[in-house]
């Protein structure tokens, strides 16, 4: 397929990364390299990423985490594999990987081979933890999120609890991205590229850093966010009439007096054990068992309506499914339509952010194992005779798809 001709207004148009990466972290920063304008070619195995395979929790990450991308699938276990793997690099700015650690050294492409081979080149690796004691350990989102303090503010007292989404692998991978778009400022001055790393231990730590900041200045321990003391006196999920819920939220004193007129709370709008916030925190325990019994008896949408005419938080509770129909992402361009490998229609959030009046959108939808292989073989200086001979030795992947088009979700 044609790529967008609005590529090149794009920040990071003329940027080439080749990316050795697989789940989450290492593909989430390719993507939103990719997703600024920058050409980022997947080297995958011979048979495919695994993670292409995975059921469960597991099946929205390959579509997810690898649009705005070309694949080649390689066998690195032979040397004409990394031959092909290294004519990439060379005419590559941005290197990036998430293996365990010393297996891109043990194929020959570890950072100190390949920087001598090309001074200016960026190298992005992303691990479980930064240099130090924890570094030869086996990380995943799970462990650095329990013994990294997420797990136990999110879950009940006793009851730790991961967060619902890959918190860490997404952010651990947006780090990376960060730094090689700080690496690439550099080498505008230095000209000389160099080595960022980017680890899942020391971003869940960055995360929690609020709370560690609580304890200093407090000398108290931050409760779990289900058992924590609330900084505000109402901001919390309420169950309703049609037995749906949703979070309801009051923050300031100006805010208290616009909800105490709009529901007819005179009495508490006058009470002087109510003037302030702090006020309201103290009052909560005989507060909020009343403040329910009077939300019960009003709907989630009567409620979502009275709290935007008004100007107050709320949020109705969604499942992520739901968003799929969200008005508000469809009017601001948020979801992008997109074909999986297998043809499926789809439709993937974007970036959250614009630059001027553009979202970033997806010019190259998930590829295919190998989807582009010929195409950059012939980039990186193979004849047809050589691709033949590559192909039949099963050191690239033969895509025999038909190659797709941008296409619409009906």
């Amino acid at each position: 397929m044609s790529e967008s001709t609005s590529e090149r207004a794009l920040p990071y148009a003329g940027v080439r990364v080749v990316e050795f990466t697989h789940m989450i972290m290492g593909p989430t920063c390719g993507m939103l390299l990719g997703d600024l304008g920058a050409e980022v070619i997947k080297v995958e195995p011979i048979e495919g990423d695994h993670t292409r395979k995975l059921v469960g929790s597991g099946t929205g990450f390959f579509p997810m985490y690898n649009r705005n991308k070309k694949s080649i699938a390689l066998d690195l276990k032979t040397s004409a594999g990394r031959e092909v793997a290294l004519r990439l690099i060379a005419s590559a700015d941005i290197v990036s990987e998430n293996f365990k650690p010393g297996a891109m050294e043990k194929l020959g492409m570890g950072y100190a081979t390949l920087s001598r081979l090309n001074p200016r080149l960026i190298y992005v690796t992303h691990k479980g933890f930064l240099p130090g004691p924890y570094e030869r350990r086996t990380a995943l989102d799970e462990v650095v999120q329990m013994m990294g303090g997420m797990a136990y503010m999110t879950g009940r007292p006793g009851d730790p609890l991961r967060a619902g989404v890959s918190i860490n692998d997404v952010m651990g991978g947006l780090f990376g991205a960060l730094g090689a778009m700080a690496a690439l400022r550099e080498r505008d001055t230095t000209g000389q590229g160099q080595e960022v790393q980017s680890a899942l231990f020391e971003n869940n730590v960055f995360m929690v850093g609020q709370h560690m900041l609580q304890y200093v200045v407090t000398g108290k321990p931050a409760s779990p966010m289900p058992a924590r003391i609330s900084a505000w006196a109402i901001y919390d999920v309420f169950t309703v009439r049609d037995g749906g819920q949703i979070f309801l939220g009051v923050v300031s004193d100006g805010q208290w007096k616009v909800f105490c007129d709009v529901f007819g709370f005179a009495e508490w709008k006058d009470d002087p054990r109510l003037l302030t916030n702090a006020d309201r925190v103290h009052a909560r325990e005989w507060l909020m068992p009343m403040l329910r019994e009077r939300m019960a008896t009003r709907s989630t949408a009567e409620l979502s309506e009275i709290f935007e005419k008004h100007g107050l938080p709320f949020a109705p509770i969604v499942r992520p499914q739901d968003l799929l129909d969200d008005p508000h992402l469809f009017a601001s361009g948020g979801l992008a339509p997109m074909t999986l490998p297998d043809g499926a229609k789809a439709y993937a959030p974007l970036l959250p952010i614009t630059l001027g009046d553009r979202r970033p959108g997806i010019r190259l939808d998930p590829p295919r194992i190998g989807e582009h292989t010929d195409a950059l073989l012939r980039g990186a200086g193979y004849d047809d005779a050589e691709i033949a001979t590559l192909k039949a030795g099963r050191i690239v992947h033969a895509d025999t798809g038909a190659q797709r088009t941008r296409g619409s979700v009906a």
